[in-house]
């Protein structure tokens, strides 16, 4: 089995992007100009990767999702079908002359995802916030705020609803702290947040 990256006839991948090894690009995905992407991504159909976008090893971006630039993301992140990372805090087409806006009429912002978060189907992620790790955007959301590490958000606009583990399950609340049904990992409170018990 070979390590070099697989792209498919149909996909448009610059020349300067950086694809690395075992990475897949499926179907009219499109990479842009200097955007990296670590090993054993998954590039779905029609996805988007904007210029100097950066992933993580093992992320996988579904169909359709739209990752724009700056968007900064961690290893083993899930960015499900449609999810949309916004890059414009004041967006408008035109200034108020008349002229349309270009590239030096307006700054890029980006969105940040850290370690293992999954950010659910057409999700939208208005940038700038930071999705923590391990946390889990429910599909529909629209997060406006960072977002703690192991947090569960849903809702338009998103607010926290639990706690989630590393494999994604809700935790159970014990006594003190949390359970993870799934892999009995346990959780403490941690500031306005919580982390894995030593």
């Amino acid at each position: 089995m070979t390590d070099d990256p697989v792209v498919q006839s149909s996909a448009d991948v610059d020349a300067r992007a950086t694809l690395g090894p075992r990475t897949r690009v499926w179907h009219l995905a499109q990479v842009r100009e200097d955007a990296v992407l670590g090993a054993d991504c998954n590039i779905g159909r029609g996805a988007y990767i904007g210029p100097g976008v950066v992933l993580g090893d093992a992320c996988k971006v579904q169909n359709y999702a739209l990752v724009y630039e700056p968007a900064v993301v961690g290893d083993g992140v899930f960015i499900g079908p449609a999810v949309v990372f916004t890059n414009d805090e004041f967006p408008r087409a035109a200034n108020p002359d008349g002229s349309l806006k270009g590239g030096d009429d307006w700054h890029a912002v980006g969105v940040t995802v850290e370690r293992g978060a999954s950010i659910g189907a057409r999700s939208v992620c208005i940038a700038p916030v930071t999705i923590g790790a391990w946390a889990l955007v429910a599909a529909g959301a629209v997060v406006t705020k960072d977002v703690l590490p192991h947090a569960l958000v849903a809702g338009v606009p998103a607010r926290r609803i639990g706690w989630v583990g590393r494999t994604g399950h809700p935790l159970t609340a014990d006594g003190d702290g949390w359970t993870c049904p799934d892999s009995g990992e346990r959780y403490v409170a941690d500031g306005a947040g919580i982390r894995l018990a030593e």
